[in-house]
């Protein structure tokens, strides 16, 4: 169904049927169109089970961004600094820039590995299984880094942790986007945020809980706390239904429709039937097949699909562009910019739970703006927050108003970033991909991001250490114009992908269609898609294939 009716006010695009019977095809325009026209709340009656299992499988992320938040916030954390830092001429111990460097870019570097494997295995053994094998390497690699006594040990844990993040990042977002319907993918992608700050607030509170203890076991309690969650997901995973797409991709169609029916909620008053849904994904993977021909990491740098990469790679890489490492460095920069030990980790506290609270207000703002917008004018915004974080720095470290002004400004970029930036990009770079290599997509485009931060995290200590270049919130200043560069590709380059069917953004891509005119261009996918019967869906059938054979005619 197209977004909008004035012929006069959009541009219309018609796609050539891709090779499937016509029976196939007549099913799929059905499916389309009730997809369609469920909306919201019939589509959240209908899928109601899909949301819990997509909600389920995300809680792998908790546990990720609980660890990774965990590692910063131990920067600022003085057992951890007494025990593996060096000692400042003012008494005080500090990790090195360097070490701060080397640990997070460690589990970065696993991640990267993580993630080019997991393109290859989930593709070939299903989401399931790739990440239960993920989670069982999790608690071998938990005992590393709990024993861990030296800085090098704690590297090589942070190391192999790694590896099975990669997993959680990519596969707990294409499963979610595969398993809802249009009006519900925005929501179960971006809860994928929600997950990360959650943890982060959770570690951040387990942290803060911890000062009150000089030892250790401060931070040796924190990362035994890790193993809370493998378990318990492996069981639910086990038990869970595969991502009908991905049967659909294997040729499995019998096991797409039982699992459709897993993922649905029977007597939920929404007409449903699970073989015209089902010939929707094959008719979109045809059409695909004919488009884009193979599966490989070398087919996303080939035709239409390299504009494609670049957009969710880009996407990605604006996380970390728009100035997040501030937020992942928070309680660290707090200290650094004067404020006490229980004021940065209380501060910190602050920030991730309005984080939580900016990731609900993103999906009342998606409805109402769409994804395009609700990215752009996020760093719109940010860049101003970090211009005035930056000009704040002049009053010196000694204005305790300046200070506080200072937490005050990064709480409200915090907010923002979580109601724009970092929930919108994990619904575009799921919607922008094509089905067929939307994991190869995710991975590459999360690996960018990766890479992104390996830069971030080697720039940004330096930044902050009072023994390096020790610029504190003069910072503002660079990452302001990162994010006005991000700002400006944005415009330019992003699409709207809010209210279209992955076949729909097949076509708008192929046909080429500027990233500003994707929300208004009216696509016929399927022609004859109409609520006017069988039959005359038959007649403009043949009708299309007439004029296709005169137009393919040599002249």
């Amino acid at each position: 169904m197209s977004p909008a009716k004035d012929d006069d006010a959009v541009e219309r695009v018609v796609v050539i049927r891709p090779n499937v019977d016509k029976s196939t095809a007549l099913e799929a325009a059905a499916a389309t169109e009730a997809e369609h026209n469920m909306g919201l709340f019939k589509s959240l009656k209908l899928y109601r089970k899909a949301c819990l299992w997509s909600i389920f499988l995300s809680t792998c992320i908790i546990m990720e961004g609980f660890d990774y938040a965990f590692l910063a916030s131990l920067f600022a954390y003085p057992p951890f600094q007494r025990k593996f830092g060096v000692a400042l001429p003012d008494g005080t111990y500090q990790l090195t820039a360097a070490w701060q460097t080397g640990l997070t870019n460690g589990v970065l570097a696993g991640q990267v590995v993580g993630l080019f494997a997991n393109g290859i295995i989930a593709d070939r053994f299903g989401y399931r299984k790739t990440l239960i094998g993920a989670l069982v390497a999790c608690i071998g690699f938990i005992f590393i880094i709990f024993f861990a006594e030296t800085l090098v040990q704690l590297l090589i844990g942070e190391i192999l942790i790694g590896i099975p993040w990669g997993v959680f990042q990519t596969l707990t977002t294409t499963y979610a986007a595969e398993v809802c319907p249009t009006h519900l993918r925005a929501y179960l992608t971006t809860y994928v945020n929600l997950c990360w700050v959650i943890g982060q607030f959770i570690a951040s509170g387990v942290l803060r809980a911890m000062l009150s203890r000089d030892d250790k076991w401060g931070y040796k309690i924190p990362f035994a706390l890790q193993w809370v969650w493998p378990v318990p997901l492996i069981i639910g995973i086990w038990l869970a239904p595969e991502s009908p797409w991905w049967l659909v991709r294997h040729g499995r169609l019998e096991e797409a429709k039982r699992s459709l029916a897993r993922l649905t909620t029977r007597n939920s008053g929404v007409p449903f039937r699970p073989d015209e849904t089902v010939s929707m994904m094959v008719h979109t993977n045809e059409l695909e097949k004919e488009l884009l021909a193979g599966t490989t990491y070398a087919d996303l740098f080939k035709g239409v699909n390299l504009r494609r990469t670049e957009i969710v790679c880009m996407t990605w890489m604006i996380q970390t562009l728009c100035g997040a490492a501030f937020m992942g460095y928070s309680t660290y920069f707090y200290q650094q910019a004067g404020m006490a030990i229980e004021n940065s980790f209380t501060m910190s506290l602050g920030q991730y739970a309005l984080g939580a609270v900016g990731t609900f207000t993103s999906w009342f703002l998606m409805q109402w703006f769409g994804r395009r917008t609700l990215y752009l004018s996020g760093q719109v915004v940010m860049f101003c927050l970090l211009l005035t974080i930056g000009c704040a720095s002049f009053a010196g470290k000694d204005n305790v108003a300046a200070q506080w002004a200072i937490g005050s400004l990064l709480l409200i970029y915090t907010f923002t970033y979580d109601a724009t930036v970092g929930p919108v990009c994990y619904s575009l770079v799921s919607e922008l991909t094509s089905t067929r290599l939307r994991t190869k997509s995710v991975v590459l485009a999360r690996n960018m991001f990766n890479i992104m931060g390996l830069v971030s995290n080697i720039i940004t200590p330096r930044m902050l250490n009072p023994t390096e270049w020790n610029w504190g919130a003069k910072s503002g200043f660079f990452w302001a114009g990162t994010c006005f560069l991000s700002a400006v590709w944005t415009y330019f380059r992003l699409p709207e992908p809010k209210g279209r069917t992955y076949g729909e953004l097949d076509v708008l891509f192929e046909n080429r269609v500027s990233a500003r005119k994707f929300k208004t261009t009216a696509v016929d996918d399927f022609a004859g898609r109409s609520s006017e019967g069988v039959e005359e869906k038959e007649k403009a059938l043949e009708v299309e294939d007439v004029v296709r054979r005169v137009e393919s005619r040599p002249n």
